[in-house]
């Protein structure tokens, strides 16, 4: 049986989603913890990988086991067995040939930022701060420029294994809230940084330091080196993918 679970992660405590040899990863924390609910061992795919130190609020996954065990139980006994910065929100039976990476027709991430002269205490490792005051709205104007399939060379990871940086960006607002600025992305899939290398660049547009226009050329120049440096991991949450009705998962994730 195919049972595919929503996840919640503070990033801060991992090297990232991947399972690693060298150090702390969000998968092998999750396995080890179905594995023993399962009473097998238990491997699981995930929507989209995060980086070390980016956080989650709906990751999907899925994996395969024949064990007799009901939502409630593969939900509350995993939760038992995680670390504290680790929670399965759900889990539900899927059709066989469901696939958490590739039924998802979506992504969404949003970054947060705390603009203000002080840096944060209680929400450290959580937003990141930056003490010049931003213009939101020229910020919102320039990154409007990312919408469509576009060629996103300027803004992936040196060494994103892509095999094409063509990625069709659905929605991006940059809005202001009191001391806040949030950033919020949907495309059809992410490039290696590729969130965080865009934030990169809207900050120099939000502190005046480059036109709104600057984002658009730098688009179309295809080139990395000219773009601004890749913001922190620490105000980036992966919100979760979307996927179709007919998978019947929770409404959230649905497109």
């Amino acid at each position: 049986m195919r049972i595919a679970i929503g996840i919640e992660y503070d990033g801060r405590d991992f090297l990232g989603w991947q399972r690693l040899s060298h150090g702390p990863s969000v998968q092998a924390a999750i396995e080890a913890a179905l594995s023993r609910v399962a009473a097998h061992a238990v491997e699981i795919s995930c929507a989209g990988r995060t980086d070390a130190g980016v956080h989650a609020r709906c990751q999907v996954a899925h994996f395969d086991s024949e064990a007799l065990r009901t939502p409630r139980a593969w939900t509350l006994g995993a939760n038992s067995l995680l670390p504290a910065s680790v929670a399965v929100l759900w889990a539900q039976p899927v059709a066989p040939d469901f696939h958490a990476r590739h039924s998802a027709r979506a992504r969404r991430y949003r970054y947060r930022i705390l603009n203000r002269a002080v840096r944060p205490a209680l929400e450290a490792g959580r937003v990141t701060w930056e003490r010049r005051p931003l213009d939101a709205e020229a910020m919102n104007v320039a990154a409007q420029t990312l919408l469509g399939r576009q060629d996103f060379t300027a803004f992936r990871a040196i060494s994103c294994q892509a095999p094409s940086a063509v990625r069709e960006v659905r929605e991006v607002t940059v809005r202001r809230d009191g001391e806040y600025i949030d950033i919020e992305i949907e495309a059809n899939a992410f490039l290696h940084h590729m969130v965080r290398n865009i934030v990169g660049s809207l900050l120099p547009v939000g502190r005046g330091e480059q036109p709104p226009g600057w984002v658009a050329a730098l688009l179309a120049g295809r080139n990395r080196d000219a773009a601004g440096p890749t913001a922190p991991p620490d105000g980036l949450t992966f919100l979760g993918p979307r996927y179709p009705a007919q998978w019947g998962l929770p409404a959230e994730i649905c497109l």
